[in-house]
């Protein structure tokens, strides 16, 4: 039987990790001081494009993705900038951002409430071939 569940530990992670709101998102975008990375699986990409200007790393490769010494490696991870994690409703880029803050990336947050909110802030989606 399992210790903790879901939303325990969803619960958790947004407890250690900074959230931004849709709107400080749309504020932050375009000056050049965050990173969006979109963690959610490319067939949720393919069906509901993803935020302009993000990044993909999936949730099932982002350690990969972040560790330098990983043949995976982005080096868009090694820049000196926020990284704004987001998914579809905040849960697993809660975890993603705990996990990466963990790996000891300085500056992270997760997207409150993920595409969902964004949507409904009125934020945009671009489409993804994959």
């Amino acid at each position: 039987m399992i210790k903790l569940g879901m939303k325990e530990l969803v619960s958790a992670a947004q407890g250690e990790v900074a959230s931004r709101t849709p709107q400080e998102v749309m504020n932050l975008q375009g000056k050049g001081e965050i990173v969006l990375v979109d963690v959610r699986d490319g067939h949720e990409l393919q069906r509901d494009g993803t935020i302009p200007g993000a990044i993909h790393a999936s949730r099932g490769m982002l350690e990969l993705h972040v560790d330098p010494n990983s043949p995976a490696f982005k080096e868009v991870f090694g820049e000196d900038k926020e990284f704004v994690f987001y998914c579809a409703s905040g849960g697993r880029s809660a975890l993603a951002a705990q996990t990466v803050q963990r790996m000891g990336l300085p500056r992270v947050s997760f997207l409150s409430g993920g595409v969902k909110a964004w949507r409904e802030m009125g934020g945009t989606m671009s489409p993804v071939d994959i």
